[in-house]
């Protein structure tokens, strides 16, 4: 037996920790024991019932877990070995990692990188590993620190939070938006030198704005998106990755045809394993751990449902840990 957050609609739908017999367990090829998870958004959603997120019942929930390998068949990994996990499809149709025990798939993990303790690697979670895919991004397309201004949206959540950490540290000049003023100290303590009120971006805009960002990771999706598109500066990137505002993109190709911007959209879900090891070891290198810390809220598994809907009422900022063992 082992203790899970368990998702099932049989009756309704509920959330609720439960004591699971590991003969439940999913096929995979590695069995492991699972010592800390996260809260992502999509952690969110899916515990709260907010959106079309589980696709298969009953549902462990957990996109993120780290910790150590107890059984494996797989040739890249043994007991003992410690691994950190991201997305592919698990906590959606495949059981998750809020729990105590896990069964995955070989190709599914990471070696947890020896700069991170597993505690570490889930204040980091999809959320920071999405925000560093976004900075390699910026990069990829040409964007270096003297370039200018970079704008962060849904700066004090999780991948606001460790993008700005990071664009900070490489030198970038980072404004981070936000709707919680009274946050500013904490976005300047990560690295952001301005601050402005997500409603400036949060409403319909002309198709083209004044040019001000050399580059924008943004982690909110509609008007938002559009906005910061039609303020980017000719030749700029947008790094996409978030939907907190909305799906849609209800805008203009004139920042495309007539600025030469780049819309790069980040997936953290299916992609690649070299890239995610690349996201990884550039986390390693780049990500201050002292910084990290300042991001981190801890709650144990017991307190995970509760914090989930602080999650989804905007109430909490930066990252939170799951502590599963007790």
């Amino acid at each position: 037996m082992f203790k899970a957050l368990l998702l099932d609609n049989t009756n309704g739908f509920s959330a609720a920790l439960q004591q699971v017999e590991e003969s439940r367990l999913p096929a995979g090829d590695v069995t492991v024991s699972v010592q800390y998870s996260t809260l992502n958004f999509k952690d969110g959603l899916a515990i709260c019932n907010k959106g079309p997120v589980v696709r298969s019942w009953p549902m462990v929930a957990g996109i993120d877990g780290a910790g150590t390998v107890l059984e494996s068949s797989h040739p890249a990994w043994q007991a003992g070995d410690a691994f950190v996990h991201n997305g592919w499809g698990v906590g959606e149709t495949h059981w998750g990692c809020l729990a105590e025990k896990a069964r995955l798939k070989g190709d599914w993990l990471v070696k947890l990188p020896q700069a991170f303790t597993p505690r570490q690697a889930m204040a980091i979670g999809t959320a920071g590993y999405t925000a560093m895919l976004c900075v390699l991004a910026l990069e990829d397309h040409g964007i270096q620190p003297g370039s200018g201004e970079v704008l962060v949206t849904g700066a004090t959540g999780g991948v606001g939070s460790v993008a700005i950490a990071l664009l900070g540290k490489l030198g970038y000049q980072v404004v981070a938006a936000t709707g919680k003023a009274t946050e500013a100290d904490y976005l300047k303590a990560l690295g952001a030198s301005a601050i402005i009120d997500r409603a400036e971006l949060a409403s319909a805009g002309k198709p083209l704005q004044k040019e001000r960002w050399a580059a924008v990771v943004d982690a909110v999706g509609s008007h938002t998106l559009v906005n910061a598109l039609a303020q980017t500066r000719y030749g700029g990137v947008v790094a996409a990755c978030g939907l907190a505002q909305g799906m849609d993109l209800p805008g203009s190709v004139a920042p495309f045809i007539l600025r030469g911007v780049t819309l790069a959209g980040i997936d953290s879900v299916i992609a690649p394993l070299a890239k995610r090891q690349r996201a990884w070891d550039r986390l390693a290198r780049d990500l201050d751990p002292a910084l990290l810390e300042r991001m981190i809220e801890e709650v144990p598994l017991e307190g995970a449902i509760t914090k989930a809907q602080d999650l989804m009422a905007g109430k909490v900022r930066g990252r939170v840990v799951v502590r599963i063992a007790a």
